[in-house]
């Protein structure tokens, strides 16, 4: 146990808020990553719910299995009922063409499995971890989840990803301090095939990489190159001491050229071209 982290009153109101909608809800459905965000949001629907809330988690090609590991420990350690479901995304043309709104056809496929799970338990809502910060980036998955009826309580209370990690931390959340994570498709430029063999490509190199001791990372897909990013901390290993293995860890997932982007890692870089 970590010493008690304190939240300030602020926080403590949009605590009670989200809890308050919860509990107006009487039941629900979270699309559960093992995130920071659906890990917390799902740590107070089971305290506020019990059993009327349902935690489920999709997996896929595009999700690792690290991640996926992470999730059913999370989901054990909070104590609240937990599902898996298989999501097919890699199966949908469109997703495979990777066009702009990429993961709109993502979401729709989850958000519709969601949807039918909540049916099927009797749960009236489903739920995802979206925050007051993702109004700022490209979201097509926006669309997907207002089709579908889908709520966001952190960002209907008011939550920043800075009060996520804050009540994760008071609330003794080993996510708290969590690097963000989005699945492996959005390691692609628009517009380049997302096929498994990529996917798993790319996922392989960076396993390699987490396990030399990296934590903020991603590696982009561009053909033969695999442009790493980095957290800037990170950087002084990469060039340094763990140069020729970085190297050879990702020519062993099968790329030819390895590079490091002297930008380092930043949310939604595929959105720059």
């Amino acid at each position: 146990m970590m010493d008690h982290f304190v939240i300030d009153a602020a926080l403590q109101q949009k605590s009670a808020i989200l809890k308050a909608i919860l509990a107006e809800m009487g039941g629900c459905v979270i699309g559960f990553s093992g995130g920071v965000d659906s890990t917390l949001l799902f740590a107070v629907a089971a305290g506020v719910l019990g059993e009327r809330a349902l935690a489920v988690t999709a997996t896929s090609e595009t999700y690792p299995e690290r991640e996926l590991r992470e999730a059913q420990e999370l989901a054990v350690r909070i104590g609240g009922r937990h599902r898996l479901v298989v999501s097919e995304e890699l199966d949908i043309p469109e997703f495979q063409h990777n066009p702009r709104n990429r993961c709109y056809y993502c979401k729709k496929e989850l958000f519709g499995k969601l949807r039918a799970i909540a049916d099927e338990e009797g749960l009236p809502h489903v739920l995802d971890g979206t925050n007051m910060d993702d109004r700022s980036d490209h979201r097509p998955g926006r669309q997907a989840a207002a089709e579908i009826g889908v709520r966001s309580p952190l960002e209907e209370a008011g939550f920043t990803k800075e009060d996520i990690r804050a009540l994760s931390r008071h609330l003794d959340l080993p996510t708290w301090d969590k690097p963000a994570f989005a699945c492996l498709s959005s390691r692609f430029p628009y517009g380049t095939a997302i096929t498994a063999e990529r996917v798993s490509q790319v996922g392989k190199a960076e396993e390699g990489l987490r396990e030399l001791g990296f934590r903020v990372l991603r590696v982009r897909y561009h053909g033969e190159v695999a442009r790493i990013e980095l957290g800037a901390e990170e950087f002084q290993q990469a060039i340094g001491s763990l140069r020729d293995e970085v190297v050879c860890r990702v020519k062993a997932a099968g790329f030819v050229y390895v590079a490091l982007d002297l930008q380092g890692y930043r949310t939604g870089s595929m959105n720059e071209i």
